[in-house]
C-alpha cells in the first residue's frame, strides 16, 4: 500500500468523525468533481476522492505567487500550497484568478477552485463572506520608490501630495489603502501588478503601494528601487488561505497543516529562502 493511499484512507476516516451519518452519506453520494457544491462537512473527502486540490492564485505577486509564460508557478505561497497538498496526500493544480475577481471567484458556483492563496491578507471583511485560515506570514502596507527618492518619502504625509504619483494594481487592498489614505496624491491604477516596480524605476510613477512581503524582492533584484519604510509599515497583519464558507473540514485540515509546518520548521525554512518575515 502506497503512502498516498494510506493518507487517503486516514483522511476519509477523519471526515467520518467530523460528519454525522446523514451528512456523510450525502457527501459520499455527491459528485466528486469540482462542480460539486463542496458545502457541509464533505470537502476534504471530495478532494481526496478526486486526488487533486485546486488552488486559485493571481500569479502576479513575487515572491509569493508568480506565473511564468509557460504557465508554471513559483513562490513562497506556491510552496506552502504544495505542502498542504502533500499533507492531504493529493496532487495539486493551480487555477488563475485576479485581485478584482478574487472574491467572486472564491464564491463562484460551481466552484472554480477549492481554496485561494498568494499573498491574501486576513481581514474581517473577507471573514464575513468567506473562511480564512490561520496566518503563516507577516504582512503590512509599505512603499517602493526610486532609490534616489528614498529620503523624500519618510511618512504618509510625504506621499499624500498632489505632485506625488502613486501607482497601484486594481481590485485589491493596495488600491483600497491608497484611496482611503492618500486623498491628495495622484493615484494611477495599472492593471498588471508585476509591472509596477519597473514603471516606478523608470519614472512613470513615484511610489508603489505594496506589502512588506513583496517590496524586499524588488529592492534586491533592481538597484534602482528602495523601500525606505520597510521596517515601519503603515499596517500590520497576516496572510492566510481563503475558501468558501461551509468548508469547515477543509479549513481544519489547512490549519493543521500550517501548524505542522510551523512545528517542523518548514515555514522557517521557506521564510529564510524567500527573505520574508515570520508570522509567529
Amino acid at each position: 500500500m502506497t503512502d498516498k493511499i494510506r493518507r487517503k484512507i486516514y483522511y476519509l476516516a477523519v471526515v467520518l468523525t467530523l460528519c454525522n451519518a446523514t451528512v456523510f452519506a450525502a457527501c459520499a453520494d455527491s459528485d466528486s468533481g469540482i462542480a460539486g457544491k463542496g458545502k457541509g462537512n464533505g470537502k476534504v473527502a471530495q478532494i481526496v476522492e478526486r486526488g487533486i486540490i485546486l488552488v486559485g492564485t493571481t500569479g502576479d505577486y513575487r515572491p509569493l505567487s508568480y506565473r511564468e509564460e509557460n504557465n508554471t508557478y513559483w513562490g513562497f505561497d506556491i510552496e506552502v500550497a504544495k505542502e498542504i497538498a502533500s499533507y492531504l496526500g493529493v496532487d495539486i493544480s493551480f487555477v488563475h484568478t485576479s485581485w478584482p475577481t478574487l472574491t467572486a471567484d472564491v464564491l463562484a458556483e460551481p466552484q472554480m477552485f477549492d481554496m485561494a492563496m498568494g499573498g491574501i491578507t486576513i481581514t474581517e471583511a473577507r471573514r464575513e463572506k468567506m473562511l480564512m485560515s490561520e496566518g503563516y506570514i507577516a504582512n503590512g502596507k509599505t512603499i517602493l520608490c526610486r532609490a534616489t527618492d528614498s529620503n523624500r518619502f519618510r511618512s504618509i504625509e510625504d506621499i499624500d501630495k498632489p505632485e506625488v504619483r502613486v501607482m497601484v494594481n486594481p481590485g485589491g487592498l493596495n488600491e483600497k489603502f491608497a484611496n482611503e489614505h492618500l486623498t491628495h496624491a495622484t493615484i494611477i491604477v495599472h492593471q498588471r501588478n508585476e509591472e509596477i516596480p519597473s514603471l516606478v524605476a523608470v519614472g512613470k510613477a513615484d511610489v508603489m503601494i505594496t506589502e512588506i512581503t513583496e517590496a524586499p524582492y524588488y529592492v534586491q533584484t533592481d538597484t534602482r528601487l528602495a523601500a525606505p519604510l520597510l521596517n515601519e509599515p503603515f499596517t500590520h497583519g497576516e496572510i492566510g488561505v481563503l475558501m468558501q464558507k461551509g468548508q469547515d473540514d477543509l479549513l481544519q485540515m489547512v490549519n493543521n497543516a500550517i501548524r505542522q509546518m510551523k512545528t517542523d520548521g518548514t515555514l522557517n525554512r521557506l521564510h529564510e529562502k524567500y527573505g520574508l518575515k515570520y508570522a509567529y
